[in-house]
């Protein structure tokens, strides 16, 4: 017998006879969030794993049931009601100020934590708990914009979904034409960066032998991938999405491969935003593929620059004044000579986006190329009119760039990177940069009296 549906079936029946015991069965009783508000404090106070279990349950089928105005006031109910005890925190401070040793600062570490916490640890408990947790978090973050006092709610959301999503708990799986038609849909419903318009389409990316697809999966989950990543076996570091995705292409055989290339990588559960699932993706991919596939020398990616057009509209100056009036034009890629003029200013605008521009609080600008520089990838060339879908042109102008992973220089590129954000950067990809944008050389100070010679 299963294991998972077995104790999934115990913890349903330990729930049912809890509820029962408990008096629980709700009949007409309005739901509300002063209702789970006070199921909570109960569940916060219950001692036995039975009741614990069926207050969860109870908890979050209620939640289940409440309108959009109801899951807002339980949000705030959540932030208001179950936070931090700041008497509890302040006695713990006195008492480690007053005796130093590990037991105050233990007493200190747990009364610096939110009830909030340990409420969603006991939510965790109910059957399929932390499908609806994820669910949860996904209707907070919708709502972060309008209510950012909610930011207070996520950190715990955050803080407790990192440990359970955590990669000890993930199961690797490939995809490929036999895999579950239940979880092929998934697939081509949350392809986030090349869209798959039907099943023969996804049968391309996954049925010949040189298209590979891998899913992290959590046991808790299910069926419901984490995040997926599409990878195409080659002998050269492609320059363009339609090379990859042509309806006919010369197929290569696996064992006559030598490049690897990551071309798409999409998350699939919006609740998990954040939790950081991809670096270890890519990571046991390469050795998945390394162990089967010895002849790989080379491992790459073919990645969009969805924060490019966005960026060069904001510019100014006389290239991107150009530039901007050189795409303005719908069919500007389809003309040869607005094409090469074009691709003139675009290289070196884009070569400027990714090596100088940067946010207000100093990061890179690129949340693609955060993510792969991050990693401990460089950034290998940029590629024009690597793209001519609709969105790639409206959001990048056609761009897309590859980052390689060197396996020996990823952890000198992850620490330049996350110590300085330093962009690791082929020459060719430095040697588009105007020179105009390069940043000039600190004057050296002369003694008084000294003139600097001409």
């Amino acid at each position: 017998m299963n294991r998972s549906l077995f104790f999934a079936d115990l913890l349903n029946t330990i729930a049912d006879r809890g509820r029962m015991m408990l008096n629980l069965v709700r009949g007409d009783e309005p739901v509300s969030a002063d209702s789970l508000a006070r199921l909570c404090t109960r569940l916060l106070s219950s001692q036995g794993e039975a009741s614990g279990v069926a207050y969860a349950r109870e908890i979050l089928e209620r939640w289940r049931a409440l309108n959009a105005d109801g899951r807002l006031a339980f949000l705030h109910v959540l932030r208001d009601r179950f936070g931090t005890d700041h008497g509890r925190l302040a006695d713990a401070v006195d008492a480690y100020r007053d005796a130093p040793d590990d037991h105050t600062a233990l007493a200190l570490h747990d009364a610096a934590e939110p009830a909030r916490q340990e409420l969603l640890r006991r939510l965790n408990l109910a059957p399929g708990g932390i499908e609806t947790l994820v669910r949860m978090r996904e209707d907070l973050l919708a709502r972060l914009t309008t209510s950012p006092d909610l930011a207070i709610v996520d950190a715990d959301f955050t803080h407790l979904l990192s440990s359970w999503f955590n990669r000890g708990f993930l199961v690797l799986r490939r995809i490929d034409w036999s895999t579950p038609a239940n979880i092929l849909e998934k697939i081509i419903r949350y392809e986030a960066v090349h869209a798959i318009h039907t099943w023969d389409d996804l049968r391309r990316r996954i049925e010949p032998a040189d298209r590979l697809c891998y899913a992290f999966f959590h046991p808790q989950l299910g069926d419901e991938p984490l995040i997926f990543v599409e990878v195409a076996l080659t002998r050269a570091m492609p320059l363009t999405i339609a090379e990859l995705l042509a309806d006919e292409r010369p197929p290569v055989q696996p064992r006559q491969a030598t490049t690897a290339v990551f071309y798409s990588i999409s998350n699939c559960q919006e609740g998990l935003r954040g939790i950081s699932f991809g670096n270890f993706l890519i990571k046991q991919v390469v050795e998945d593929l390394r162990r089967d596939l010895p002849g790989l020398t080379d491992f790459v990616t073919l990645s969009p620059v969805p924060g490019f057009a966005r960026w060069l509209a904001e510019q100014a100056g006389p290239s991107a004044a150009e530039a901007q009036n050189l795409v303005a034009n719908q069919g500007w890629h389809a003309d040869a000579a607005q094409r090469d003029r074009a691709g003139e200013v675009l290289l070196a605008l884009a070569a400027q986006y990714f090596l100088e521009a940067r946010t207000t609080s100093g990061k890179v600008i690129d949340p693609v190329a955060r993510f792969h520089l991050g990693n401990g990838a460089r950034l290998e060339r940029i590629n024009l009119l690597g793209d001519l879908s609709p969105r790639a042109l409206r959001q990048a102008h056609g761009l897309m760039v590859n980052y390689r992973y060197k396996l020996d220089d990823i952890e000198k590129n992850h620490e330049l990177f996350a110590a300085k954000n330093d962009v690791a950067a082929a020459p060719t990809v430095r040697r588009l940069l105007p020179k105009a944008v390069v940043r000039p050389a600190t004057p050296r100070l002369l003694p008084p009296g000294r003139s600097a010679q001409p």
